[in-house]
């Protein structure tokens, strides 16, 4: 009798390195095709109306993944109406005549509890084995958000246009087949040489721009129209400062860690919208405050949490006269709009930088 197929979805290059947790599912584990415009139109297709576009993109690399042989999806599950999502998608796959298995990944994200889910999905597999995956797994996520954070804030100033992209590519390969710390740590290493050795010319004080928003959109650059490289090729060096790990780290602390950051955000936010919504608003605040020239804040068509957090965002912005760029995305959104917006966005942050510098 033939393995078990397994896929999860896409979210920007997470999938390197989620397939080794994946493995300890005790099946084959085949990456989903990467997000395209086909994506979005069969998740669309096949989707509520008027369900947010993570639901769309992830449901359509289910079907995408589905497709090509996968019989057991790995979805995760939490926060907002997203918390909802796996059993809506799963019936609808169910619906369109699939024999599909799906594993919901969500709840507390503590070792033991992970190793008991695993466990639980595959009796054959050791929790001494499950823990030495998931350190490595953790190890590689650390060093790829590391890395991926030095490339935004070099990319917009590179002298050999493609230089990075090319560059993080063999990164990916590389921590990819990396099977222990040491490996990892000699990719790291070697790929930090590697980014070094790339020219540069950036100047003593560039536009700072950072980006907040809803974690999907963030971090799928098909979703956001690749909003992070359109800043770079402005001229701006780019900040994130969502991703996987601090996601992990700040679920495993638990609400404290909102509450520290509702402690700064007042008057303009005194209760947690849930998702990404404190976030977007702290991180606004304390980037105005640490002297960013902008900040780009993206979110899905009708995202409650980030709708919430707009209206503290807005109000920052006039009461400061602090530069904020609203984008929203759904399946109609036009990349050209988007492009436009963002060009109009660091021209005026440009302009807006050399008044200053003339006053």
């Amino acid at each position: 009798m033939s393995r078990p197929v397994c896929s999860f979805p896409h979210m920007g290059n997470y999938a390197w390195v989620m397939k080794d947790l994946a493995e300890l599912l005790d099946c084959e584990v085949m990456v989903a095709p990467p997000i395209t415009r086909r994506t979005l139109e069969i998740g669309a297709k096949n989707s509520p109306e008027f369900v947010c576009l993570p639901f769309k993109y992830n449901l359509g690399n289910f079907l995408e993944a589905i497709d090509k042989g996968a019989d057991v999806i790995v979805q995760a599950g939490g926060g907002c109406r997203f918390g909802y999502y796996a059993e809506v998608q799963q019936a609808i796959v169910a619906d369109m005549g699939y024999d599909t298995d799906f594993i919901q990944l969500s709840g507390s994200c503590d070792l033991p509890s992970i190793v008991k889910f695993l466990r639980r999905h595959n009796r054959r597999v050791s929790p001494r084995e499950i823990r030495r995956v998931i350190d490595l797994t953790w190890a590689k996520l650390k060093v790829l958000d590391s890395i991926e954070d030095d490339v935004r804030k070099r990319l917009g100033f590179e002298v050999e246009p493609g230089a990075h992209e090319v560059l993080v590519s063999a990164f990916l390969r590389e921590l990819s087949s990396a099977s222990d710390h040491a490996a990892v740590e000699r990719v790291a290493a070697e790929t930090r040489d590697r980014m070094l050795a790339i020219p540069i010319d950036k100047p003593e004080q560039p536009l700072r721009v950072g980006v907040v928003g809803e974690l999907y959109v963030l971090m799928e650059p098909f979703a956001n129209m690749d909003v992070e490289r359109r800043l770079a090729a402005h001229g701006a060096e780019v900040h994130r400062f969502c991703n996987v790990t601090g996601i992990v780290e700040h679920a495993t602390e638990g609400y404290p860690v909102v509450q520290r950051m509702l402690a700064s955000t007042g008057p303009y936010l005194t209760y947690d919208p849930d998702a990404e919504g404190a976030y977007s608003v702290f991180h606004a605040l304390d980037l105005m405050r640490g002297g960013f020239d902008g900040i780009v804040h993206v979110k899905p068509f009708g995202c409650m949490p980030e709708v919430t957090a707009m209206s503290a965002l807005q109000r920052i912005s006039r009461e400061h006269t602090f530069p904020i760029l609203f984008l929203s995305y759904d399946v109609q959104t036009s990349s050209t709009g988007v492009l436009t917006r963002l060009e109009a966005f660091c021209d005026m942050l440009a302009m807006r930088r050399k008044e200053l510098v003339d006053a």
